[in-house]
């Protein structure tokens, strides 16, 4: 079985796809992009401190990024999984929170992602608090 490292590492080519038949929230003949954990990465990291963004918003801004109408919802949410489970583990490595990752901004507690994750959300919550998101 792969780490998330290396499944971080695996996907490296974002793709467009038009879709042939509606798709969540994607009509037929949509313009959609499928990007990767690295594109996720790199979003995630510039969300700035002591703000919170979406999934929602996530795959809007990425889809004009890319020229496309819509960001894949599947892909999205497994390759943020893949982020967060990365960035966690190198918080255990390093015990602090520098350099890595920012992905409490953009992860809702109530979401299924959120259950997902191998280390629960306490420590999402944690840093929430220290960047006084929520209190």
């Amino acid at each position: 079985m792969k780490t998330w490292q290396e499944k971080f590492e695996t996907i490296k080519t974002p793709q467009i796809k038009i879709l042939d038949k509606a798709f969540a929230d994607m009509p037929i003949h949509c313009k959609m992009l499928i990007a990767t954990p690295a594109i996720i990465d790199t979003y995630v990291r510039a969300i700035p401190k002591g703000t919170r963004s979406t999934f929602q918003t996530m795959r809007n801004d990425l889809a004009i990024t890319f020229n496309a109408e819509k960001t894949c919802p599947v892909t999205s949410v497994i390759f943020l999984r893949i982020v967060c489970e990365v960035a966690h583990a190198s918080f255990l490595k390093q015990h602090s929170t520098r350099g890595i990752t920012p992905f409490w901004r953009i992860v809702d507690l109530k979401s299924p992602l959120a259950k997902k994750l191998s280390f629960g959300t306490d420590f999402i919550v944690e840093q929430l608090r220290k960047e006084k998101i929520i209190l």
